[in-house]
């Protein structure tokens, strides 16, 4: 792909279904950029939520957007982008429009062009569920039947997460459990919350602490796997975890797209560590990319099209606790 660009930028606005609660947040939508990059007979396409509590809001991308608009309307290429913009959601929008680009200009999907050995197929995804009472939860959790995977948000107020998590468990005993405490804990607290954990059978740990204390792990007794989100934003971060958590959490939101992803993933690999991708929320094109990602991902949380009243057309599908991206979604032109 060659030659000179029109970049397009908007953004829309995704009201959620009912509200969605984590560890010190509650969201009633998702507001989103939408970068289009255009040369002249394909466009690519690439949707963004940033990231909340780096406060990468739609005002910053849109501001990160323009300030590398001239640079990519005279010839910046998907490699240059990285050396131009910080990792982010800006950068998220404007690297997957580049890769929707060159599918349509070569004819080649995406996944050829990321140097995946077989086509795409569909990913056991978790549905997460944001923290509420435990009984709501539970009921939730029993109403989910084709979803096999759950992911339970905690708060950090010790006796009412445990009490949430031998809820949900009790009412699914059949599925994987994760949860996610989104740095709600502190390291003297962690021991506890293992332990109830484990009695529940819950398969993975994500985010206990707090980006920046990272180091408080130092010597502590993993007993189920414990994922990195807020602390492995980027490439940068992804070897001083080794050692302090098993998994690594990649969202395109936090580092900056599918190209960076697509490296995290490999590095993290090499290092000995799994993978997982996941959401910052959007419609069904911001989960399209991560599809992607998640062909070499151990564990998929892409969840974010279920919480919207609304999603765009045509959208990822749904079925037996799967996630399926069809191709005239993102990726290459429809057949």
């Amino acid at each position: 792909m060659s030659g000179l660009l029109s970049l397009g930028v908007s953004t829309e606005t995704y009201p959620y279904r009912e509200p969605f609660r984590i560890s010190g947040h509650l969201f009633t939508e998702t507001e989103v950029v939408l970068v289009t990059l255009s040369d002249g007979e394909n466009i690519g396409r690439g949707e963004a939520a940033g990231a909340y509590y780096l406060g990468d809001d739609t005002t910053k991308m849109l501001a990160d957007i323009e300030q590398v608009r001239a640079a990519i309307e005279a010839g910046a290429t998907r490699d240059t982008l990285q050396q131009l913009l910080a990792h982010g959601g800006a950068r998220n929008a404007i690297d997957c429009a580049y890769w929707e680009l060159e599918a349509k200009a070569s004819g080649v999907p995406v996944w050829e062009i990321a140097g995946l050995s077989e086509a795409p197929h569909a990913l056991l995804t978790t549905i997460t569920l944001g923290a509420q009472e435990p009984d709501v939860m539970a009921n939730k959790a029993a109403t989910l039947t084709d979803f096999k995977a759950l992911k339970l948000k905690l708060t950090g107020d010790g006796g009412v997460d445990f009490a949430r998590v031998v809820a949900v468990r009790t009412a699914r005993p059949d599925c994987w459990i994760g949860v996610d405490a989104n740095q709600g804990y502190e390291i003297g607290s962690l021991t506890e919350l293992v332990d109830v954990l484990l009695e529940n059978d819950i398969k993975l740990l994500e985010q206990p602490l707090a980006r920046g204390r990272e180091r408080d792990l130092d010597g502590f007794e993993r007993r189920i796997p414990f994922a990195a989100d807020e602390s492995a934003l980027s490439l940068t971060d992804v070897e001083g975890l080794v050692g302090r958590f098993d998994v690594i959490n990649i969202k395109l939101d936090k580092c900056g797209g599918l190209t960076e992803g697509l490296a995290i993933a490999r590095r993290a690999k090499e290092l000995g560590l799994n993978v997982m991708v996941g959401n910052m929320m959007g419609s069904s094109l911001s989960m399209a990319p991560s599809f992607i990602l998640g062909q070499l991902c151990d564990v998929v949380d892409l969840d974010g099209p279920t919480f919207l009243r609304k999603d765009r057309s045509p959208a990822v599908e749904y079925s037996d606790g799967h996630i399926w991206c069809p191709s005239e979604l993102w990726g290459l032109r429809a057949a």
